[in-house]
């Protein structure tokens, strides 16, 4: 036997074609899956606050509301889509400055119970497909301008509960991952990246509250202003309160 792995790895074959080593998993990879699950979470923690940009994407299921988003973002801000209760609308945050947009049908329901349907409708009808900035002395601001910020998000992303353990890996070719798990994944699962930098690809979020999908990561994400013509400003207070 010794003479044939002589012969193989002379012949370019390699020595674990003559048993005892097996294929190293970490092959190729960016090494995180050698450490230890606290080591791993940290790791894509820091990737991941240190990127300039992603893109999250999935559901989320706080206070017995699901909210399902896709947003784009960045250190300055963030652009994408919410849903909450059939109604969607669209967010756009430029430094300070935060937008909501949606049709008429959205801010027709936020103003049921008012009084006056006529009055709302008329209303809604101005509104739709306009950009509504949304003063920072509203109530409305702070969890809405919550969607729009990469900080906030990632760290309740990147939060798992409980005894951290390393699971499988999965995926293939350029996507490969290692889960790592809080509790036996009843804290939660991340999929963190073992190609590249440890970005986190996929949260389960503990108590079946979400799925999120983290993904183009420190791609450019365009954020401006939008004109006059797009937009509404109603000073101190917004239209649904």
């Amino acid at each position: 036997m010794g003479a044939v792995c002589v012969g193989l790895v002379v012949g370019g074959a390699g020595l674990t074609a003559c048993g005892g080593g097996g294929e190293d998993p970490d092959q190729g990879t960016n090494g995180v899956g050698k450490l230890s699950a606290a080591r791993i979470q940290s790791k894509a923690r820091q990737a991941a606050e240190a990127a300039p940009a992603v893109r999250l994407s999935g559901s989320v299921v706080t206070k017995g509301h699901t909210y399902k988003l896709d947003m784009r973002l960045t250190a300055n801000g963030g652009t994408g889509t919410v849903t909450s209760k059939g109604q969607r609308f669209e967010l756009l945050r430029v430094g300070e400055n935060l937008y909501l947009k949606a049709d008429s049908a959205f801010w027709a329901h936020q103003g049921e119970g008012s009084g006056s349907a006529g009055a709302d409708s008329t209303a809604a009808a101005k509104l739709d497909g306009k950009y509504v900035k949304v003063p920072q002395g509203d109530p409305a601001y702070r969890r809405l301008s919550g969607f729009t910020d990469k900080d906030v998000l990632l760290d309740g992303t990147l939060a798992l509960h409980g005894t951290l353990a390393k699971g499988e890996r999965g995926g293939s070719g350029t996507k490969r991952y290692i889960r790592i798990s809080g509790d036996e994944g009843a804290g939660g699962t991340l999929e963190v990246s073992l190609d590249g930098k440890p970005y986190p690809l996929t949260l389960r979020r503990a108590g079946d509250a979400g799925t999120l999908r983290l993904s183009e990561w420190n791609q450019a994400v365009p954020l401006k202003e939008p004109g006059l013509n797009e937009t509404v400003d109603y000073g101190k207070q917004l239209p649904t309160s």
